[in-house]
This record gives structure tokens, sequence and C-alpha cells, in this order.
């Protein structure tokens, strides 16, 4: 009994004594601080370049503003490019100066693209990947996007419903790619963003009709073929030019549809 009472006791004293942990000092002794006057000339070169590159900035806006037009002063202050736009307008609407991009001049025309694919100029809208000026005015430009490059030439592209309208026709022809390829789940992926994005257009609903009759889903290709039939106006179409050539072969193609896939659906 007193031997387990004399092993307690030595048990709880050991865990009162404090435990000394070796850890290897920071510095000897006589060991000197290394210089750090490189690091802090580094880091003072870079805030001057810094505020140089700001300063830059700050004088190309304000002459980019001082002679803008009005639509290109509101795209200025939106901070976007815009067709009419003169170079220094460019660097302002993108926050850029010269060394980001790669220019070439070759008489009236300048073509501005960026110095770097890892870090492209950008405006509100996007990546640019391309602008092109004649006589010193904006004629074209591009931004680079998921689905590809979208191009803007006129005030319309550059509109919302332009920008709708240009991303419709890249998930498109995605979809049609999808399609070739017989991938007809993928195809309705993108069938059906392009149909949000421009509603109440009959060819994206045929699309999606024609995509669900071959995946094999066929109640509801029967509805889609009825809508896009609902679209369209047999009447009114009239055989003028391709484009209305293939309109009227979708509408009698999903006619035949209709009445072979309303066999197969239970009513």
């Amino acid at each position: 009994m007193k031997r387990t009472f004399l092993l307690l006791a030595l048990a709880a004293f050991a865990a009162c004594v404090p435990k000394k942990v070796h850890e290897e000092p920071i510095m000897e002794n006589d060991q000197r601080v290394g210089d750090s006057s490189t690091a802090v000339a580094a880091a003072t070169a870079q805030a001057a370049d810094a505020k140089a590159k700001a300063q830059e900035r700050e004088a190309l806006t304000a002459q980019a503003m001082a002679d803008c037009a009005p639509e290109v002063c509101e795209a200025l202050v939106r901070g976007e490019v815009s067709i009419g736009m003169s170079e220094t307008q460019v660097l302002a609407a993108t926050g850029t100066t010269d060394d980001a991009w790669a220019i070439r001049h070759a008489g009236d025309a300048t073509v501005m693209m960026p110095a770097t694919s890892l870090s492209p100029p950008t405006d509100v809208v996007g990546d640019i990947a391309v602008v092109q000026l004649a006589s010193n005015t904006v004629s074209r430009y591009a931004y680079r996007e998921a689905q590809g490059v979208r191009v803007v030439d006129s005030p319309y592209d550059a509109s919302t419903e332009g920008r709708a309208q240009a991303l419709a026709e890249a998930l498109l022809r995605e979809g049609d790619d999808y399609a070739a390829r017989g991938d007809f789940e993928s195809a309705l992926n993108r069938y059906d963003r392009a149909s949000i994005l421009t509603p109440g257009d009959p060819m994206i609903d045929y699309k999606i009709a024609e995509s669900l009759d071959k995946a094999l889903r066929p109640y509801a290709a029967l509805i889609q073929y009825q809508l896009f039939l609902h679209q369209m106006r047999l009447e009114t179409i009239e055989a003028r030019g391709e484009a209305a050539a293939r309109m009227a072969e979708a509408i009698a193609l999903a006619q035949q549809r209709i009445l072979i896939l309303e066999r197969q659906v239970p009513q």
C-alpha cells in the first residue's frame, strides 16, 4: 500500500515539474543582422514605378476626356472601349499604358494587341483581344470570351442585344458541332442557352426539337416540333433565297415528325 502511494506521489510530482523545450536560437551570439538595404531599395523603386504609372494613367484619362464626343465620353466613364475612340482613349478606357500593348502602325492603320496573354488589357466588358484603328479612330475591336473571339464593328454589336445575339450564335455553332458528333445532350445544353438569349427564334426551336428527336425523347420532341410550327406561319413563308427554302424544309420535316411521334407517344 505504501509503495503504491509512493509511486502515485512521484507521478504527481513529475507532472508538476515544468518541461524544458530545446529550441534552436534565432541568432547566435555575435551574429549580425543581414543588410536590408537592397530589399528596401527594390521596394522603394517598385513603389516609385507604380506611382509614375498611376500618374501616367491619370494624365491619359485627362487627355482622353478633354475632347471626346458625347458617346465616347460616356464609354470612358463606364470604362468601356467603343467605336470612334482614339488610341489615347483606348488606353484610358482600359486603364493601361503603352507597355500593356503590342502596337503596330501601317500608314493610317493601327493595330493594338495585348503585349502578353497572361494579363491582357480589359475593360468593363471583358478581356480585349485586338483593337483596330483607321486614321486614329477605332473601327473594330474584339473580346476573348469562353465561346471564342467576339468581334465588335458597329454600335449594335456593343449593345446588350448585340452581345446576346453574338453569344447565341456562338452557342449555336457549338451546339451544331455537338449534334454532328452525336452528342445530343451537349447540343441541347447549347441550344437551350441560345434560346434564352434570343427568345422567339423558330430555328432554335427546330434545332432543339431535332436533337430531342434524335436523343429518343419522343414526347419532348413532339412538343418542341409543335412549338416550332406555332412560331411559324407556313402561309407567310415565301421561298425567296436559301434561308427561306431551309425554313420551308424545316417546317415540312417538323410536320412529318409530328405525325410519326404522335403514334409513339401515348395519348
